[in-house]
């Protein structure tokens, strides 16, 4: 009998007992669970194919709370890849993020999101989702459905950068879950206003100057906040309403210039702020000076280094240094503010 099999498995009469045994063992091991996860498949699948689908709950108004067990169902509902292919593959669940990046727009959080996706405990969606702003009306299934797949003990992630500036995404992200960690990557609100700026000219040549958008009236030197690059770097106007529906603690402020001078020390703090071990180090960054900013030795799964795209590090055009001197004039007891409100001093005056 012993021969036979040997025969059939194709394995040498001279290989150790011990070893052969292994050997056979492993192939019961895998026959099983093959045997196992076939037959959980096959009686999903009848089970689905014999009862009526549920119908599909609408989603809650904008700014209401959902039911929580139903949002603790669309948190945890599992992707319809078959059984057999969810356990070799380890595709696991699609769920809601536990943390999101909420701004701002110009700051640095396309980086910090390339850089945190190193993480082997971090999964998070490439585009952004614009849920909370843009796309609320089609519900948390909708939005969980658009996350990527992660097991147990990671962290799905997203980023949007207009949430921060969005009036109902405080509400509304509360709605979802009160516990989302929310990250906010800032920088210097003069130089984040000259690159948005930068970034609306490259798209829209003929747009007006810097200057001529800054003012209301150049001559009295009125600045003209309803422009929406100036608007933006108001940090304390738009924390405040995030503290009506998150505790200070439950938001982490990343410096949009350390995430240049050293990443690895400000992705040490968000690791930390997200409860995972401290991977990502300087050994994962090298910088390039070219492009004036860190790049990955590594990207997320490749072998190879990568920088972010040519839109990123654009050369800023020459603004009139009066008109940069009283931006800076402008921001300050703005800023003074938001330092007090974060406890932490972000050295742009």
């Amino acid at each position: 009998m012993g021969q036979r099999l040997n025969r059939c498995l194709d394995v040498p009469v001279a290989l150790p007992p011990l070893r052969r045994r292994l050997l056979l063992l492993f192939i019961m091991l895998f026959l099983w669970l093959y045997m196992f996860y076939s037959c959980a498949g096959s009686c999903a699948g009848l089970a689905a194919r014999g009862s009526p689908a549920p119908p599909r709950a609408a989603p809650p108004p904008p700014g209401e709370p959902g039911e929580e067990s139903s949002l603790e169902e669309q948190r945890a509902a599992p992707d319809a890849a078959g059984p057999i292919s969810s356990f070799f593959n380890g595709s696991g669940t699609k769920r809601l993020p536990q943390a999101i990046i909420i701004g701002v727009k110009k700051g640095g959080t396309r980086a910090l999101l390339e850089f945190l996706r190193v993480h082997p405990d971090v999964r998070a969606v490439g585009a952004e989702p614009h849920f909370f702003d843009r796309n609320y009306e089609r519900g948390l299934a909708w939005y969980r459905d658009l996350m990527p797949r992660t097991l147990e003990g990671q962290i799905t992630m997203e980023k949007t950068p207009s949430y921060f500036v969005t009036k109902e995404a405080p509400a509304r992200i509360s709605s979802m879950s009160k516990g989302t960690k929310l990250i906010v990557v800032v920088r210097d609100p003069v130089t984040r206003a000259i690159s948005d700026y930068t970034q609306t000219l490259s798209k829209k040549p003929d747009i007006p100057t810097f200057e001529s958008l800054t003012f209301k009236n150049r001559t009295t030197g009125l600045i003209d906040t309803s422009w929406s690059a100036i608007q933006i770097g108001i940090y304390a106007k738009h924390l405040e309403n995030w503290l009506l529906y998150f505790p200070i603690g439950q938001i982490l402020f990343v410096s949009g210039e350390r995430l240049i001078s050293d990443p690895a020390g400000e992705l040490g703090r968000v690791q930390d702020f997200l409860g995972l071990k401290r991977i990502i180090t300087d050994k994962h960054f090298y910088f390039n000076k070219t492009k004036g900013f860190p790049c990955l030795k590594k990207a997320e799964g490749s072998s190879k280094p990568h920088c972010l795209g040519k839109t990123k590090g654009r050369t800023h055009p020459d603004i009139d240094q009066e008109v940069v001197q009283r931006l800076r004039d402008f921001y300050r007891p703005f800023n003074m503010k938001f330092y007090q409100m974060t406890g932490q001093d972000f050295g742009w005056d």
